[in-house]
């Protein structure tokens, strides 16, 4: 019984020890190799990005008001109505203002007609101060040559009639005066007056949609000299074939943000990218967000992207032509800047080599020194590796970073 007991323990440990042995031993030999994912290290250029989300805006937005009050005769508009710069929006109905021109067109009339009876009178005037005028030069020549022929008596009548004439041409000549001034108020009044109810034309200001109507026929607008709560605008008009995208670029990021670039913004909503232009920026550091208002302008001719739509834009920031990389999957990272890589040696032998690490971006990594290029290393998880274990790599694709 005991003999038996002891056999079946030995029985065991023989087969405890020979398990022992196999897994010690397990890739000791090419046969016994396992296959391993593994990555070229290659060259190409790498950049890193800085993305920020942001809500679009329209290019311009206004409230338009009425210039003068008046009453809605004919309105051309409605919610999303799309409008041309100079398109009629909406006609006011202004009687007081049209009587007002009225009184002015008989007004200048009036003036009219004054003049030309002033000019009339002047021209009289002058007609007889030139008779008083020659008759008076006429005696005083024969007075001086032969001063018995006529009395002083007649001289002297005949200097006053020409003293009245003169002072009747000057007299005559203000009144002319008067009249054009008074004609040029009537003609400034009148224009005053029409420029005032040409504003019953209410007009678009710049190609937009009506994305707010606020009066329909028949409403009082009333002037919009101050733009208060209580002025009632006809409507609301945004400008959506372009718009804008403003982002608030961290200072860190500021140096590369240039004026023109052409960056991709991503609309989720929509699934799909369009180019924006970096067109202005505020040139000044926010200090209480350490950031700097950026617009990008978005091209909208077709009205697919509406006001209000959230997108994402990626801001290139520091670019290295033909650097050595490698996917950060295959590092695993012991600091900022180090991390170790399990290299394929020699008989396809794995080799643990530590490497020193430069650019990141979110899937791929630059390698400054530790690796030579078309080298492979394994791709993912390391730990399942143990350094000199044989291998067979299969070179991958691995995915990239969205």
């Amino acid at each position: 019984m005991v003999g038996m007991r002891l056999a079946v323990v030995l029985g065991m440990l023989a087969v405890l020890g020979g398990c022992g042995k196999s897994s010690d031993s397990r890739n000791d030999s090419p046969n016994d190799a396992t296959h391993a994912p593994v990555v070229k290290v290659v060259r190409k250029n790498i950049s890193s990005t800085l993305q920020i989300a942001s809500e679009f805006e329209p290019y311009q937005e206004i409230q338009v008001y009425a210039k003068v009050s008046g009453y809605i005769q004919e309105l051309n508009i409605n919610w999303g109505t799309h409008v041309r710069k100079g398109q009629l929006m909406a006609v006011l109905d202004i009687p007081e203002l049209q009587e007002q021109i009225r009184e002015d067109e008989a007004s200048l009339r009036r003036s009219e007609n004054e003049l030309a009876r002033a000019h009339q009178e002047l021209t009289r005037v002058q007609s007889d101060y030139a008779v008083a005028h020659v008759t008076y030069t006429r005696l005083a020549g024969v007075w001086n040559s032969h001063p018995g022929l006529i009395s002083e008596e007649d001289l002297d009548v005949a200097h006053g009639k020409d003293l009245e004439a003169n002072a009747a041409v000057s007299a005559a000549g203000s009144e002319v005066h008067a009249e054009e001034q008074a004609l040029a108020a009537a003609k400034a009044a009148l224009s005053h007056d029409q420029a005032l109810f040409a504003y019953s034309r209410i007009t678009a200001p710049f190609d937009g949609v009506v994305t707010r109507l606020r009066a329909y026929t028949g409403a009082l607008l009333p002037a919009g000299t101050s733009a208060s709560e209580r002025d009632l605008p006809l409507c609301r008009l945004s400008q959506n074939n372009l718009l804008r995208l403003v982002i608030p670029v961290p200072e860190r990021s500021v140096p590369y943000v240039h004026v023109g670039d052409m960056l991709p913004v991503q609309v989720s909503t929509l699934n799909r990218t369009f180019e924006g232009k970096v067109a202005r920026f505020s040139d000044q550091i926010d200090l209480s967000t350490r950031t700097m208002h950026t617009e990008i302008d978005v091209p909208n001719p077709k009205y697919i992207l509406v006001p209000g739509m959230y997108a994402s834009v990626e801001l290139p920031l520091h670019t290295v032509a033909q650097a050595l990389v490698i996917p950060l999957q295959s590092v695993r990272s012991t600091s900022e800047s180090r991390g170790t890589v399990m290299v394929v040696g020699p008989n396809n032998t794995l080799e643990r080599r530590d490497v020193t690490l430069g650019l990141k971006t979110a899937s791929d990594a630059e390698v400054v020194s530790g690796l030579q290029e078309n080298e492979l290393v394994v791709f993912g998880e390391q730990s399942q590796y143990m350094p000199g274990e044989h291998v067979i790599p299969q070179i991958i694709q691995p995915p990239q970073a969205e």
